[in-house]
């Protein structure tokens, strides 16, 4: 077999790195299949010749005439296609592995992307309106100015710090749903009413982030705060087990439609499929006079590779307040 070895590398090699990379993965099939044809015509010769000149020369030499001395010998052909062919489908299956995880890790290179430009996508006239009533309030020494200070920059913390990581935990999501809430509503004052319920335990729970805010954003930036009047909202929250149950309704002008495919809940929809596959339910419903937004995850089945999210505090406001 050792002698047999520089034949199956001297066969073998041409296919594995010539051949192979230039026409079957470049998909060139017809090319491809000539050429294997041609290659195993020429093993023929090759082999033919590698028996009269080499080995035949050495067993003789050596005395091993129990060994056959046909030039043309069907096994010794046999085995050394078959050794090519095993490494040719190896190289293959190699190939096809490689081009799988590229692929994986093009999908998590995506939604990595699609959660940047969803952080990106913070509706501009909250964060102008927050900051104005942060302004007013400060001129009016109101003592609720540090508070809404540090709910804004709560929220902006999480957007560019937590969201990094894969996982954050669930507390955490419902924190800044709260903090959005809180700022919101002292933006309208009294001419909303909001209710939010949070049930179950929501300890030691993880989840993708930012997957329940943009559906509240959609909710005060779509609903409320383009009815004329009595506008509410209700979010809903309830974790039984590792399963969330979230709803979140809002009034609306009957004659405005809400979209169900804007940028931010098309984006939420592709990282839930992508994150919860076959493990979460979300049901969209514009009943002319409110919108329902409901939303069920597994949190435990998922194809999230967990990150411990790491904690980063805003110095700055932390010295203004102090």
């Amino acid at each position: 077999m050792l002698l047999w070895t520089p034949l199956f590398i001297l066969y073998s090699y041409p296919l594995l790195y010539r051949i192979v990379p230039k026409y079957l993965l470049k998909e060139r099939y017809i090319q491809f299949a000539l050429i294997i044809l041609l290659w195993a015509i020429a093993g023929l010769y090759i082999n033919a010749l590698y028996r009269a000149y080499i080995f035949i020369p050495i067993q003789e030499f050596f005395g091993l005439d129990r060994i056959k001395k046909e030039v043309l010998a069907a096994g010794s052909y046999l085995c050394m296609a078959t050794t090519t062919a095993e490494a040719l489908i190896l190289t293959i299956f190699k190939y096809l592995y490689k081009k799988q995880q590229e692929w994986m890790q093009m999908e998590k290179e995506k939604v990595r992307a699609e959660l940047q430009l969803l952080k990106a996508q913070v509706h501009p006239h909250f964060l102008f309106n927050t900051l104005n009533n942060i302004y007013s309030f400060s001129l009016k020494n109101s003592p609720k100015t540090p508070g809404l200070i540090l709910k804004l920059s709560s929220l902006l913390s999480y957007m560019l710090y937590d969201c990094k990581a894969a996982e954050v935990s669930l507390e955490k999501e419902l924190e800044i749903m709260k903090n959005y809430i809180d700022l919101e509503k002292e933006r309208y004052g009294n001419e909303i009413e909001i209710s939010l319920s949070i049930d179950g335990d929501v300890k030691d729970k993880y989840i993708a982030p930012l997957l329940l805010l943009p559906f509240l954003e959609n909710a005060f930036k779509h609903g409320t705060s383009e009815q004329l009047e009595n506008p509410w909202l209700s979010v809903d929250v309830n974790v039984n087990k590792n399963t969330l149950n979230c709803k979140i309704l809002n009034s609306k002008n009957e004659f405005v439609k809400v979209s169900e495919n804007g940028i931010g809940i098309e984006n939420v929809k592709k990282r839930l499929e992508f994150l919860y596959p076959a493990t979460h339910e979300l049901n969209i419903t514009d009943e002319k006079d409110f919108f329902v937004v409901s939303l069920s995850i597994n949190l435990m089945n998922n194809n999230i590779a967990y990150t411990a999210p790491s904690v980063v505090y805003l110095p700055v406001a932390e010295k203004v307040l102090s």
